[in-house]
């Protein structure tokens, strides 16, 4: 097992310095840094490997094809899938949840029907669905939050009567890092008949997840986010779902026959998989797994909690400092405001003690509504990051104060 320290030693990046400071990486949910065999992996491809998948009848298409599928694998051993075939690669979570949105929704959701949802999501997970609703004449619904920031489930299961035909909800909040028990709302969304979509974007890259287990329908996440490329992503659908949907894209290998009045499908996965797919960032996620796999996703899940603890308490204790969410049962971030303090300008003042955080509304302006303010900022850890970063982030706050006089 490595050390935190041998770990930071794979990520070059860390070795950077910001306006002369050593660089403290904690904006990991926006997108996570590469170790050196990820970013090995892609240099070794190109220069040996690289060609277009399922056409080629050449080495180099062979090889390139079976790395392709052999990446496809990975992921499926990785998030415990039963079926290859439900394992689709995408450009990542948005469009994932929009393919699902589009072939799923637009087709099966019908007219007086609900969509139910919760105030926690990211717009990639909102969007697409209030399209959805008002192009078949369907209705929204909110699964209310407490006061803490975690779903209300007693609220919440008054709405999921019979007339719901999909819940649509994160695993994780990419704000408050409340994590949602996905697997007890499937079961409450199957008994009415209901189908689950659950944006992992959040959970796969922190925790260890096991699609069977939770059961949902459809599960969709990125690359970017745990470790591997940008331009890759995931969506787990069940293979008898995905089999009645139409395709989301035309062209290329999700073409079977094509005749001049109409054409008919490839089977599963490449039914979804339109035109020349991320061959090389699906090669780099599969590499990426087998370094999270190497590391452990319940020590990197212990890991992440036990900074994004730590932080919490610590921000919590800073006088004029505002701590949202639940302070149990969080992932691998911490969002705050500095009182008084617009949370761009505390970002841009971080950044100049080489502290790199996220600030602004996160893709979740009803969220920030909900929480009554226009921004905030988030600092957000994964397996690289330590304790005395977090004591840097704290420090660097109490300065921010000091520096603008709310002190």
């Amino acid at each position: 097992m490595k050390t935190v320290a041998e770990i930071r030693r794979d990520f070059p990046i860390l070795n950077v310095k910001v306006n002369g400071r050593p660089l403290v990486y904690l904006d990991s949910a926006a997108s996570s840094q590469k170790p050196m065999a990820v970013l090995d992996s892609h240099c070794r491809f190109c220069e040996s490997r690289y060609s277009n998948v399922h056409r080629g009848v050449h080495t180099l298409g062979e090889r390139a094809t079976a790395d392709y599928e052999a990446a496809r694998g990975t992921v499926r051993d990785f998030i415990k899938a039963p079926d290859s075939r439900g394992v689709i690669f995408t450009r990542g979570t948005t469009e994932s949840i929009n393919l699902v949105a589009h072939s799923f929704g637009r087709r099966f959701i019908k007219h007086g029907q609900a969509i139910l949802l919760t105030p926690l999501e990211h717009h990639a997970n909102l969007v697409p669905w209030q399209i959805v609703a008002k192009a078949v004449g369907a209705e929204l619904r909110f699964w209310p939050l407490r006061e803490d920031g975690t779903l209300d489930m007693d609220a919440g299961r008054k709405l999921l009567d019979g007339s719901v035909a999909l819940v649509a909800l994160t695993h994780v909040s990419n704000v408050l890092g409340t994590i949602n028990p996905v697997r007890e709302i499937t079961e409450l969304a199957h008994r009415v008949g209901a189908r689950v979509l659950v944006d992992g974007a959040q959970a796969v890259p922190h925790m260890p997840v096991d699609i069977t287990e939770i059961d949902a329908d459809f599960y969709a996440f990125s690359g970017h986010k745990m470790l591997g490329p940008t331009g890759i992503g995931v969506l787990w659908g069940k293979p008898e779902i995905l089999e009645d949907m139409d395709p989301f894209l035309t062209g290329g290998e999700m073409i079977r026959e094509v005749f001049l009045d109409h054409s008919t499908w490839n089977e599963l996965p490449y039914k979804f998989e339109a035109g020349t797919p991320p061959i090389v960032e699906a090669v780099g996620l599969a590499e990426a797994i087998r370094y999270l796999d190497v590391i452990g996703m319940d020590w990197i899940h212990a890991h992440d909690y036990h900074l994004s603890t730590y932080a919490y308490d610590a921000l919590t204790a800073t006088p004029g400092v505002t701590v949202y969410g639940p302070a149990l049962e969080r992932s691998s971030m911490v969002t705050f405001n500095i009182d008084g303090v617009h949370a761009h300008d505390a970002a841009g003042l971080l950044d100049r003690e080489g502290i790199a955080i996220r600030a602004g509304h996160h893709c979740a302006q009803p969220l920030m509504r909900w929480l009554g303010v226009v921004a905030t900022a988030r600092a957000s850890f994964y397996l690289y990051n330590t304790e005395a970063e977090i004591d840097l982030l704290v420090d660097a706050v109490r300065k921010v104060r000091q520096v603008l006089s709310v002190a």
